[in-house]
């Protein structure tokens, strides 16, 4: 059983203890962790997931699915395992001691192995997400495609918590976070997890929902997974802080928690709620689609779970996680009084505005006023650095097609005209030269494809980031790695899709390399569109078939669409 009944008991050892477990580290296996599995094991070490003393086991893996509980009865919803592959699990025993490293190979903990077994990724997917069903919910995309099958539970002993170098003075442990309440005469607490912009709406929710039940608040945004390198993640800590200024005084304090959140809905609302218990919160508020993955993306009719299921779940526990929870309320701005109130104290919806964070984000995008009743200026400010109009973003323009489809001349073509402009630095990533410098070393197997078209998709990330124009042109023949793409350059700026839809006896006309002609005799494999398959886009940005236009058409259609999309000024 891996718990501890001593709430101030660090899992992290004395130096002392410490100084040994170094000396034993050496002789020992290790394996560096990812940063999801960073997160994990740093609310273990600071005691954000109590009463857990390490990975749990089997019997406790199995109960927590099945029961919502530790075996003993404490609620716990969520599996907390180190993930490993086959490999490393073939490699390590029951009882033996492996240490765990951060991704730079520094020392953290030492995990004393129980118990090691390979999960039933289905019946995990659907006692957590309500589904097993890989398309429908993106956490069970990502349960099904980690590499790492196999599961290892054990104790640990800390010897140091992750290093970071951003906001030290609001990562603050758990017990520090209670010592801070202590010195503020805090006594109850209201803990806000949020991933939003925070904005006058929210002010107003939050004072009010304070008052009801008479608490300070604590602001706790979460540290994702998209950091370090996510500009958004800085721009949303500055607003934060930002944020928490507009209240008064010894009111309102804010701390950051690093957690991989897995849009679980309510038993990640659950375990969110007894990470808040165990930072000293009293009270938690709880959204009515609090931790669904599609949250805030189509309204309310795109929620994975049904709306409210989160506060109920998390209203069940209360007794048994001691910590209540508070329904966050919407607020609406009333126009002929100039101040918010909740939404549903509205006769009539023509005297009210809905403002929303993705409705703040949308109007910084598009350039467009922001009233100052909608947010403060200080924060415009900030999100306008993260924010800057489409016309001053990077983007990438990734063209995909068979080979000869004409790809490669529109993409030099777009070069040029870009070069012209002088707007902004343009990059070519063709599909030859990225083989050749970048992916030389790769076969054209599916798996070597895939890496090969997420490589370039990496590449054009840094450079739309930096405000940039990334033009790719390799084939990419599957759906999935041109998905990781878009979901991955989205975050930083432009993705626009062109499908050069040439038809295949089209190409083999033109086949200059001769590939067609030798993958018809035999004498080649791997060709695309002859021995391999090609999976058309399902929703290109734009489709082009070049034995209908001209290359500089194409291009005409290309700059046109960048224009309505307002990329080009």
């Amino acid at each position: 059983m891996k718990r501890s009944d001593d709430y101030s008991e660090s899992l992290v050892v004395h130096f002392r203890r410490a100084e040994v477990l170094r000396r034993e580290a050496l002789e020992l296996a290790a394996i560096d962790l990812n940063e999801r599995q960073l997160f994990d094991l740093e609310l273990l070490l600071n005691r954000g997931f109590y009463p857990l003393s390490g990975y749990l086991n089997r019997a406790e893996y199995d109960s927590v699915l099945s029961n919502l509980s530790l075996p003993d009865g404490t609620t716990w919803p969520m599996p907390i395992c180190l993930d490993v592959t086959e490999q490393v699990a073939a490699s390590v025993s029951a009882g033996q001691r492996i240490v765990l490293n951060d991704q730079e190979g520094f020392l953290l903990a030492i995990l004393t192995i129980s118990d090691i077994w390979k999960p039933d990724k289905k019946l995990e997917a659907t006692a957590v997400y309500g589904t097993d069903d890989a398309q429908l919910h993106p956490g069970v995309h990502q349960l099904y495609h980690q590499v790492n099958d196999w599961y290892i539970g054990g104790m640990i002993e800390g010897v140091a918590l992750p290093v970071h170098y951003d906001f030290l003075q609001l990562r603050l442990t758990p017990t520090e976070t209670v010592r801070r309440f202590t010195m503020n005469g805090w006594r109850r607490i209201l803990g806000f997890h949020t991933e939003e912009y925070l904005h006058c709406a929210h002010r107003e929710m939050l004072m009010d929902t304070a008052k009801s039940v008479g608490a300070a608040i604590f602001l706790q945004p979460v540290v994702g997974l998209d950091h370090p390198g996510d500009v958004d993640f800085y721009t949303h800590i500055r607003c934060y802080q930002l944020f928490t200024q507009k209240f008064p005084p010894n009111m309102i304090m804010m701390g950051l928690s690093p957690y991989a959140s897995r849009k679980a809905g309510p038993r990640d609302a659950l375990l969110q709620a007894i990470m808040r218990r165990n930072f000293g919160c009293s009270h938690f508020v709880v959204a009515p689609d609090h931790a669904d993955p599609f949250a805030h993306i189509n309204g309310p009719d795109s929620l994975f779970y049904e709306k409210g299921a989160a506060q109920q779940l998390v209203a069940e526990h209360s007794t048994s996680t001691g910590i209540e929870m508070v329904p966050q309320v919407e607020y609406s701005y009333r126009k002929d009084t100039a101040k918010y109130f909740p939404s549903a104290s509205f006769v009539d919806d023509e005297s009210k505005e809905l403002i929303t964070s993705a409705e703040l984000q949308k109007k910084i995008v598009n350039n467009q006023e922001i009233p100052e009743y909608f947010t403060w200026p200080d924060i415009v400010k900030e999100l306008q650095y993260a924010f800057p109009p489409r016309a001053k973003q990077g983007f990438t323009v990734f063209m995909t097609g068979l080979s000869g489809s004409g790809k490669s001349t529109i993409a030099k073509v777009l070069l040029v005209k870009f070069m012209e402009m002088r707007d902004r630095p343009v990059t070519l990533l063709d599909g030859d030269i990225v083989r050749q410098n970048l992916s030389s070393e790769l076969t054209f197997s599916r798996e070597h494809r895939d890496l090969n078209v997420t490589r370039i998709g990496f590449v054009a990330s840094e450079i739309t980031k930096n405000g940039g124009i990334a033009l790719c042109a390799p084939i990419a023949p599957y759906d999935e790695p041109r998905q990781a793409n878009r979901s991955l350059i989205s975050r930083y700026g432009g993705y626009i899709e062109v499908y050069v839809a040439t038809p295949l006896e089209v190409c083999e006309q033109r086949d200059r390399k001769g590939l067609y002609a030798k993958a018809r005799s035999g004498k080649v494999k791997g060709v695309t569109g002859i021995t391999d398959p090609y999976i058309p886009p399902s929703k290109p940005d734009i489709t082009i078939d070049t034995s209908l236009i001209t290359p500089m058409e194409a291009v005409q259609e290309i700059l046109i669409y960048l224009q309505q999309q307002g990329y080009l000024e």
